[in-house]
């Protein structure tokens, strides 16, 4: 027992001095050594992490100014696009109201073409007229000539008759070649004015922006001349006096006029492509297009037709000549 006791002693006292050499404090130098190294080491650390955030700081600089730039830049386009889209814009609205106008300014030396066309044939019916006129007088002045021999106009005949020639004569009323009282020609009932000068007044009207009295003027034209060839112009320009004051429900009852009472109207194509364009001012897109469509099949070639096609290519819709995709 004491034995063990004995070596138990001399154990504790050997693993103690192991932990105790253990423990110990290491020699001065290597301590000194380890401290040194240990600084350097947490210095160069220390200045990794203030060139790493320098660099940081520089590349975020860096790209703050990028994106700055970028900003800018964007802002500079989105201005420039809405100074364009502005630009475009006006030169649509210019374009259209161009075209609006050159296009009435059309339809009135159009018109003024008929008219002259109308004129003209009237001429060559009053010249044929009035060839017939002379015809007939020189085949009187020819049949009822004084044969040779009989007494001079104005002499007295045998007995006292006064001569048929004699200019006091019952019989010799008229003159030959004498102009005849062009009032007695005048039909009763007609207006007191000609169908040609109220139109081209009623189109001079409009033209000039008179509005009023150019619809009171073609009214009157359809009135007293309903069976005229010029009536269904004058129908479809009541339509365009509707259509340039904004009243397009007007303007389309205008046009249902020329297309349902003139077959033959000059203006059945623009009456059909005017119509469409006031159902687009209503918001009616799918009976414009239509209408649209209807100008290209009915009247192609035509400038009303190529009119009819650009303006369904500005809406998106397929032309009536080739099928939608």
């Amino acid at each position: 027992m004491r034995t063990r006791t004995v070596v138990l002693a001399l154990a504790f006292l050997l693993i103690g001095a192991i932990a105790g050499s253990m423990i110990g404090p290491p020699p001065a130098g290597a301590t000194s050594r380890d401290m040194i190294q240990l600084q350097s080491q947490v210095a160069q650390l220390i200045q990794g992490q203030q060139d790493m955030r320098s660099a940081l700081d520089t590349q975020g600089a860096t790209l703050r100014t990028l994106v700055q730039q970028s900003l800018d830049g964007v802002n500079t386009l989105n201005t420039q696009m809405g100074s364009l889209q502005k630009a475009v814009q006006e030169v649509q609205a210019n374009t259209g109201s161009r075209i609006d106008t050159m296009t009435t300014q059309t339809q009135g030396v159009s018109d003024n073409l008929q008219d002259v066309q109308a004129r003209v044939a009237k001429m060559a019916q009053q010249l044929s007229d009035m060839q017939g006129l002379l015809q007939s007088i020189d085949a009187k002045v020819s049949g009822g000539a004084s044969p040779a021999g009989a007494p001079a106009t104005g002499t007295p005949l045998p007995n006292g008759a006064a001569n048929p020639a004699a200019p006091g004569s019952s019989q010799n009323n008229a003159m030959p070649g004498a102009t005849p009282n062009p009032a007695s020609s005048n039909a009763p009932g007609m207006a007191p004015i000609s169908a040609d000068t109220l139109y081209q007044n009623a189109l001079r009207d409009f033209t000039g922006g008179n509005y009023d009295l150019s619809r009171q003027e073609f009214s009157d034209y359809i009135q007293h001349f309903p069976d005229n060839d010029l009536a269904g112009n004058a129908q479809f320009y009541l339509g365009e006096l509707d259509y340039a004051q904004g009243n397009f429900k007007g303007a389309i009852s205008g046009y249902n006029s020329v297309l349902q009472n003139y077959p033959h109207s000059f203006k059945l194509a623009a009456s059909l492509l005017k119509r469409a364009y006031a159902e687009l001012e209503l918001g009616m897109k799918s009976t414009a297009i239509r209408d649209l469509r209807e100008v290209e099949r009915r009247f192609p070639g035509s400038d009303e037709s190529r009119r009819a096609q650009a303006r369904l290519h500005e809406l998106g819709a397929s032309s009536s000549s080739r099928p939608a995709h």
